[in-house]
């Protein structure tokens, strides 16, 4: 391994593992916390000097702590974390590094191997350095045999979706969402409704299709010529003449015409990029970031053997849970809206009569999404959109919500019943589609369309208030950009490669054409609503000036429920700088009672689909979440001991102390929960909610449920299925408030259905 090349320069790794060493940590802990800073991306700056990663990655590399490195230091998860950072660059290359810790670490090196993603971008150089390791190491050598099966299988794949994509590069953006859209209507939305209407989740077909059709409209859209983004019912029309009308209304359809041509190529190339990402998600992304599980190589083939059924049974559960916290909210929103219509039972009626049941539903919805957003995220009553209007969060749920029940109710429930009679998907969607026209002229392709004015008239009646009678077309406005995915912008985008995340059709639905609106009825009236705000807001607006301060109200809301619960709270407290202590940093709640101290690191973020995204934050924000914690315990344990002010600010009189100290990671995701991070407990917030307020009987099941009819006013305990019993049977404590934390008892009552979160199963390569 090479030494530094700097030897007249200090090096930020190796003075921060020689300040470690002289307060007398061991090696190994010092060289983990150089390594920690490395993942975190310090230092920020040398000097005066910005630097930049690839520098940055140069000054760990090449510095005495990775040069001294023991062979313990090399298989703890700072260092195989750092390791995998390497291993997934080309940038730097340090001689004999993979080889060196082969020879010592290869258990350390077949880790950080698979969580560098080395598996889908098999860059030459770094294969180059296994291989040399392989030769004199034979478990880095099966590694080597396994990696290039996967390499294998994952070419042959691309391979399949390039030979799809090359049969339809003819077709527009616009002309491929018409194919989708009728690929939707024969393929989904049946399947999707009879569930619906039996009680049932279909989720698994449906968004694997999503996701497919979400990755090749991006595919249209990087090769897409400006002028194709730009809509007008004039090239609407030539389009639908082409592409929809010979299959859905010519005769002879089962001719060899070109619409039916490209229908079939349709059907190959989803076929084809479903199966790619499925091998993405389902093989290469669990051999690298499932630890639950192994592949082991037979000759040419690879099978999966489970080494931790626990991990597996706790990441299936994820999903199960996450069903029944939607369920949870639904139930909250119930129980407000039955105290708004007792305040006045003429709000019961919402619209139109033969509309005010929809309404209601659509109202439940918006209102389940808003107490979520609020009590969970922190989102305000209003937010910024991207550009810069301010939005009314319930108005923008509930005209999203209105939305969904317009396409639910008037085009695939309406399809689904013609199809039930029909049983022709084709004739289903012909006679939907023609009693429309013959209904008004009103639109029932499965593809819709309209200018942004005539929208923004249509939604206004959607925005009405005590104050604004008549609605607002302003707020309509920006309620619809708020919800607008822009094809010319993203375009450009991704024509640039300019980095930046995707939006997801159900994240933001309504498609922007130019100064044409498009949606696609068979995602607005099937998708999470509720699940499209949070990330809306989360995922595609994390850098939004408003995200601080919802931390701080989720903060704010957690220290209200615990003083409710007799708790003496310190939120946001900012522990003394002291000299012989790293900086802890502002702690975020501090709660004490009856001799239990709690110290709480509030974290928040999206909804995440796989189990890349989770080891992603595992590794980055919930490792580090544990470091601070860390850091703001001890600062805190110490203010309790020399602070007179500060163990009255907690309710410690004299002669009272701290009996029992607890450091918990509270965090809007619900992935890695009961995990330990640096030793302390990782749980969601929404689990800490339901403790604190010992409504765990709200988690019940509500699949059946879809309609808000008048039972909603009758009383909640009708429903014996999910009991009331409370988790605080000798009334509450602190004591009994750790053992239900701890010990999960919130999900006693939630059982495994059996509906487990998608990515669960395997395709062998």
């Amino acid at each position: 391994m090479e030494a530094s090349d700097t030897n007249t320069q200090r090096n930020y790794y190796d003075d921060l593992a020689t300040r470690a060493l002289g307060q007398g940590h061991p090696l190994e802990e010092a060289i983990e916390r150089a390594a920690s800073a490395y993942l975190d991306g310090k230092p920020a700056t040398q000097g005066k000097h910005k630097l930049a990663k690839k520098e940055r990655d140069k000054l760990f590399w090449l510095s005495r702590a990775v040069k001294d490195c023991p062979t313990s230091a090399w298989s703890t998860e700072p260092m195989v974390l750092a390791l995998a950072r390497y291993l997934s660059q080309e940038q730097l290359a340090v001689e004999g590094l993979v080889n060196a810790v082969a020879q010592i670490a290869p258990d350390a090196l077949i880790r950080a191997v698979r969580y560098s993603g080395l598996v889908l971008n098999q860059q030459p150089l770094r294969r180059a350095e296994l291989t040399l390791a392989g030769a004199s190491c034979p478990a880095v050598r099966e590694l080597c045999r396994v990696l290039d099966i996967f390499d294998q299988a994952h070419r042959l794949r691309v391979k399949a979706v390039q030979a799809a994509k090359d049969r339809l590069t003819h077709l527009s953006a616009f002309d491929f969402l018409v194919y989708a859209s009728l690929y939707a209507f024969e393929c989904l939305v049946g399947k999707d409704i009879a569930a619906m209407k039996a009680g049932q989740a279909t989720e698994s077909r449906t968004e694997l299709a999503w996701h497919a059709i979400n990755d090749l409209l991006a595919w249209k859209l990087e090769t897409a010529d400006e002028s194709s983004l730009k809509l007008n019912d004039a090239s609407i029309g030539l389009s639908l003449a082409r592409h929809l009308r010979p299959i859905l209304f010519d005769e002879g359809r089962g001719g060899a015409s070109e619409a039916v041509q490209n229908f079939h190529a349709f059907h190959a190339l989803l076929d084809a990029q479903i199966e790619l990402n499925e091998f993405i998600s389902r093989s290469a992304d669990a051999f690298c970031y499932d630890d639950s599980i192994r592949f082991v190589r037979h000759e040419d083939r690879l099978e999966i053997m489970e080494v931790d059924p626990a991990a597996r049974t706790a990441w299936q559960n994820d999903g199960h849970k996450l069903r029944r916290l939607h369920d949870y909210w639904f139930h909250r929103a119930i129980d407000e809206f039955v105290e708004y219509v007792a305040g006045d039972p003429g709000r019961w009626d919402i619209g139109r009569p033969e509309n005010a049941d929809a309404n209601r539903m659509a109202w439940l919805r918006a209102l389940q999404a808003k107490l979520r957003l609020q009590e969970v995220y922190g989102i305000a009553d209003e937010v910024t959109s991207d550009l810069g209007e301010s939005v009314d969060v319930f108005q923008a749920l509930l005209s999203l919500n209105l939305m969904s029940a317009h396409f639910e109710r008037d085009f695939l429930v309406a399809f689904a019943d013609r199809l039930d009679s029909m049983g022709d998907w084709r004739s289903a969607l012909q006679k939907m589609t023609m009693d429309g026209f013959l209904n008004g002229m009103q639109n029932r392709l499965p593809i819709t369309w309209s200018g942004r004015e005539a929208k923004i008239t249509n939604i206004t009646g959607w925005t009405v208030t005590s104050s604004q009678p008549k609605g607002s077309p302003r707020m309509a406005s920006a309620i619809l950009d708020f919800w607008t995915y822009d094809m010319a912008v993203l375009a450009a985008r991704l024509q640039r490669s300019e980095p930046g995340l995707q939006p997801h059709l159900f994240e933001r639905p309504v498609l922007k054409f130019g100064a044409t609106l498009v949606q696609l009825p068979w995602i607005v009236g099937m998708q999470n609503n509720s699940t499209a705000a949070i990330n809306n807001l989360r995922r595609l607006g994390s850098r939004r000036g408003n995200v601080q301060e919802e931390t701080q109200r989720i903060e704010a809301s957690l220290a209200r429920v615990l003083e409710s619960r007799g708790f003496r709270v310190q939120p946001n407290w900012q522990p003394p700088r002291e000299e012989a202590f790293d900086d802890p940093g502002e702690v975020d709640v501090i709660a004490a009672r009856e001799g239990h101290l709690f110290v709480l690191e509030v974290k928040s973020t999206f909804i995440r689909r796989s189990q890349r995204e989770a080891w992603v934050h595992a590794t980055t924000t919930l490792r580090k979440a544990g470091l601070q914690l860390q850091r703001k315990m001890a600062a805190v344990l110490r203010a309790v001991e020399s602070s007179a002010e500060f163990r009255m600010a907690i309710g410690l009189n004299d002669g009272q102390s701290i009996t029992h100290h607890h450091g918990w990671i509270v965090d809007t995701s619900i992935e890695s929960d009961h995990q330990r991070f640096s030793g302390f407990l990782k749980i969601s917030v929404e689990e800490m909610l339901i403790a604190l307020r010992d409504d765990r009987h709200q988690l019940k099941d509500l699949s059946g449920f879809r309609t808000a009819s008048p039972e909603l006013t009758e009383s909640p305990d009708q429903d014996q299925s999910y009991s009331r019993t409370t988790m605080y049977p000798d009334g509450f404590s602190a004591e009994r408030f750790v053992k239900v934390i701890e010990a999960g008892v919130v999900w006693d009552e939630v059982g495994n259905d059996g509906q487990a979160m998608q990515g669960q199963g395997f395709l062998a390569c």
